[in-house]
């Protein structure tokens, strides 16, 4: 008797361990569990340190908001997606050049950051201009609603990637865009190589439409547009870091379908 307790006691240890182990193990993931379903990126991502790139003055000084709204032809009556508006800047403009029949969600993942944004809409009274709270691996878009969606100066410090592109997806009207601007440079250093924001895009399903260089963004222009049937996220293949080395740009959009537009001379 004494034996089979013992016994017994010792089984429950055993188990009682062995599901801790399994809480230790998925407490030590530190990935989301909504995001588990999508392939891990093979890439560091920046730390957020300011929700502002530059003083506006100097953005608008060399016209850097004009130049993409201008490539990405926004007009009157059209409705845009800020995602990672932070203090407003593209937001602000992006409100004035739709009109009082245009409309403009601006969403971040930051809580205080929403507040100000809150406060200077208000302030502005910017009446077309909605705020909604989104995620690491999911802006939380309403679906067939935007013309436009801009990540501007903040894809590289998405963490999940695939899961976030395949959420976004979905929130495109037909034949909507997804505008991305950035920095050709590491994905730790606050930019992401044009070659790897290809790869990531196309695992996807998106398809580059245009790609251009200009002074006035201090980085790259990237237009992307659904193409296909959205990938079971099973069926997604994660794209390598070292995607990017040693690979020509100029041969890779030469390679790709639909001739997407290029440029590199501000006019």
């Amino acid at each position: 008797m004494i034996a089979s307790r013992a016994l017994s006691a010792a089984l429950v240890l055993t188990a009682s361990l062995t599901l801790s182990g399994c809480d230790i193990t998925a407490a030590g993931d530190k990935r989301a569990a909504t995001a588990r379903d999508f392939p891990q990126p093979d890439r560091p991502v920046s730390k957020t340190t300011s929700n502002q790139v530059a003083t506006e003055r100097s953005r608008d000084d060399r016209k850097e908001a004009a130049t993409v709204m201008d490539l990405a032809n926004i007009g009157e009556g059209m409705t845009v997606a800020d995602i990672g508006a932070g203090e407003g800047y593209y937001t602000t403009r992006l409100a004035e050049r739709v009109g009082a029949r245009g409309r403009v969600l601006a969403q971040d993942i930051d809580p205080e950051v929403l507040d100000r944004l809150g406060a200077r809409v208000q302030r502005e009274r910017l009446d077309n201009v909605s705020i909604a709270r989104g995620s690491e691996d999911d802006p939380k878009l309403p679906e067939n609603s935007f013309d436009r969606i801009f990540l501007v100066h903040m894809y590289h410090e998405v963490s999940e990637p695939y899961a976030f592109l395949w959420r976004l997806r979905p929130a495109l009207k037909d034949k909507g865009q997804v505008i991305v601007v950035d920095t050709d440079r590491p994905t730790d250093s606050h930019g992401i190589p044009p070659v790897l924001l290809f790869c990531e895009f196309e695992a996807v399903g998106f398809r580059l439409a245009a790609f251009i260089r200009r002074p006035e963004l201090a980085g790259y222009y990237a237009r992307f547009e659904a193409e296909g049937s959205r990938p079971d996220p099973q069926d997604i293949e994660a794209c390598q870091q070292d995607v990017a080395a040693g690979t020509d740009i100029e041969r890779h959009l030469g390679s790709l379908d639909g001739a997407p537009e290029t440029g590199t001379v501000s006019t």
